[in-house]
């Protein structure tokens, strides 16, 4: 029988049963319902039966958007959602006030709301990998976070609210497209160079990189005149 047109595939239908045998108990005797990696394009309405859980993983999903249910799940102290398609993040997941651990990496948010800004117990928050420019004033209210990953979106300058996060220990802000610093010289690679990843080289070809890369330093460093102060 032939296909109709305009058919998508979905996923197949989730059940209570199938949710229940997810759950885990983790070896600090923590309840973990665990959904990564079961090609859900929505988060399935079974598991509100299950909100007492304490973790909450629904990583490497098709889920395109969350239920107003996630509300309910008061207790969870971690929530991962990676490697999705989300596109916005609803406010009330500010209503999560257990939460320690947020993991939005790897998704097409374009901005967070507000009410992030509410997670007055969240320690670690993970949004690299998604296209942030911007984050509300509000993200500075996060007075328990120590870690933010920011890293591989389109930010063009460092976040001010930061600044107002006292405990916070570790920023990564890795290939975003901030301008250079006035008057920097751009760096010019010799033809001769190629870019790779030392994992993908064997001993010998690391070592002869190694050793042309020594010689360029050293080259630089006589073409350039010493002023005769030490930094």
């Amino acid at each position: 029988m032939p296909k109709k047109k305009g058919n998508i595939p979905r996923s197949k239908a989730f059940t209570s049963k199938m949710a229940l045998n997810c759950v885990q108990l983790t070896p600090d005797g923590r309840q973990r319902l665990n959904l990564s990696f079961k090609a859900l394009d929505a988060v399935p309405a079974c598991i509100q039966s299950l909100c007492r859980v304490d973790e909450l993983i629904l990583s490497r999903n098709l889920i395109i958007s969350l239920p107003d249910f996630i509300h309910d799940f008061i207790n969870i102290q971690v929530l991962d959602l990676h490697s999705n398609y989300l596109e916005q993040i609803p406010p009330s997941l500010g209503l999560l006030k257990n939460l320690v651990i947020l993991n939005l990496c790897n998704n097409r948010l374009t901005q967070v709301p507000k009410e992030l800004g509410l997670l007055q117990n969240l320690q670690m928050l993970y949004m690299g990998l998604n296209r942030l420019q911007m984050l509300p004033t509000a993200i500075g209210n996060l007075k328990e976070l120590v870690y933010i990953g920011l890293s591989d979106n389109k930010f063009a300058s460092v976040p001010k609210c930061l600044a107002q996060l006292q405990k916070l220990e570790k920023v990564n802000l890795d290939r975003n497209p901030f301008p250079p610093p006035p008057g920097e010289k751009k760096v010019e690679i010799p033809r001769k160079f190629h870019l790779a990843h030392a994992c993908d080289l064997c001993e010998n070809c690391l070592n002869n990189c190694r050793t042309d890369r020594r010689k360029l330093v050293e080259a630089t460093q006589i073409k350039e005149p010493t002023s005769g102060h030490v930094a």
